[in-house]
């Protein structure tokens, strides 16, 4: 197998008020596949052949609902892994605390069974 990494996008969520790991993740990698154009996956009609590799970072990484995350993105196969980090807000107190997870997905194309051929 070829597989080649092409995309890896960063991004950042929060939940405001209430503590919602899955939402915070939610809105994460939101926030990075709309940094990204995955153009070239639809232009060579490979879009579905993508493995996505999504990591997680929040205060409570046992919280997530890992399908929702999963669901979230429209193409491939894709792989949740959540781990300690984030940052709990607490300054306001109870359901005002704030709720700050990190999100890294990565996706990764077998370029032998594509239509194209990256360089070395």
């Amino acid at each position: 197998m070829s597989e080649q990494q092409l995309i890896l996008e960063i991004g950042m969520g929060a939940d405001v008020h209430g503590g919602d790991m899955t939402k915070a993740a939610l809105r994460a990698v939101s926030d990075a596949i709309r940094h990204s154009s995955m153009s070239v996956f639809a232009t060579w009609k490979v879009p579905n052949r993508m493995r996505i590799e999504v990591t997680i970072a929040c205060p409570d990484p046992d919280a997530v609902d890992k399908a929702a995350v999963a669901a979230a993105l429209p193409y491939g196969t894709v792989e949740v892994i959540c781990q300690q980090g984030g940052l709990t807000d607490t300054g306001m107190g109870g359901t005002a605390d704030t709720t700050l997870a990190v999100a890294g997905v990565r996706a990764f194309l077998d370029t032998e069974r594509s239509p194209f051929r990256l360089r070395e």
